[in-house]
């Protein structure tokens, strides 16, 4: 961990709803006028699109599994180095996976390939990391331990199940039996190295819906936030001074569950989430300028 060089990391599963968490540090970055280093976890997956077709395709015929949850297919110490790096010296390499012809266009290369790594000077203000790896441990190799702020996002897992399905349908065009069949061939590594995340985060946002999600496979929307809750866990309260009552009075609807959990309607998962994170990246960045 690091007072001068803070890495703040939002970690969560494919389909799980990080975009959320992301989009509401940008909010926080802006009006806090941080500049942030943004790292991508898919620039740490160890095969390219091409490449891990053929992985997956040469595992199956071999009875392993292989899949973009596991330290097979990414690049966990490399990523560990990355946080302790930064951590110390406020520079790191970074890279790009370019998800679409969109994004490899002005790179010149084919999209589900990476960009050259390159090394990023110090004069950023924190690390910003958003991906599935962010409190990951794997043996030697403790990601977490160099995160500064470790924030999970996690559906529980019927929620999640169907935001993947219906999102690898219209976006990429998957079959429900292919998407079924990723989700099963995934399912080791998703208890191994994503669910153990969760027990080291600081903040965990896990939406629960209030409408009937038992069999994912078949339905036929998501369930929108307004059918949703939103359960909010601080792993130690005292860490960052949470102040309960001030969340309760700036959050309509919301309740305690635990004497560190507090529960919020699912429309003001957003909100909840800046009025949450902002107070925390505040006192990060004042010891980080006063230490510099």
């Amino acid at each position: 961990m690091s007072v001068k060089h803070p890495v703040v990391a939002v970690t969560g599963s494919s389909g799980a709803g990080t975009t959320t968490v992301k989009r509401a540090f940008e909010h926080i970055f802006l009006r806090e006028k941080v500049n942030p280093l943004v790292v991508e976890g898919d620039s740490f997956h160890r095969y390219s699109r091409m490449e891990m077709r053929e992985a997956v395709k040469k595992a199956e015929e071999e009875g392993r599994d292989l899949s973009h949850f596991g330290p097979q297919a990414n690049l966990f110490a490399e990523l560990a180095n990355t946080f302790k790096t930064y951590g110390e010296t406020g520079s790191c390499k970074r890279r790009y996976y370019l998800h679409s012809p969109e994004e490899a266009a002005p790179y010149g290369q084919e999209p589900g390939e990476f960009t050259p790594w390159e090394e990023i000077p110090a004069g950023t203000d924190l690390l910003f990391y958003e991906g599935l790896h962010g409190g990951v441990v794997d043996g030697d190799v403790r990601v977490a331990d160099y995160v500064d702020l470790l924030v999970g996002v996690v559906p529980i897992v019927n929620l999640e199940w169907i935001q993947k399905i219906h999102r690898d349908k219209a976006e990429r065009g998957y079959s429900a039996e292919a998407i079924v069949d990723t989700i099963l061939r995934r399912m080791p590594d998703y208890v191994n190295y994503i669910t153990p995340q969760f027990s080291l985060t600081d903040v965990n946002f896990q939406r629960v819906p209030t409408v009937d999600t038992s069999n994912p496979f078949i339905a036929r929307d998501i369930p929108t936030p307004d059918e949703s809750f939103v359960v909010i866990r601080f792993r130690d309260p005292r860490k960052f001074g949470t102040d309960f009552p001030y969340l309760l009075s700036m959050l309509d609807g919301s309740f305690m569950s635990r004497r560190n959990s507090i529960v919020v309607p699912g429309g003001k998962m957003g909100f909840a989430m800046e009025i949450i994170l902002a107070p925390i990246l505040e006192k990060m960045m004042d010891k980080a300028e006063a230490a510099r």
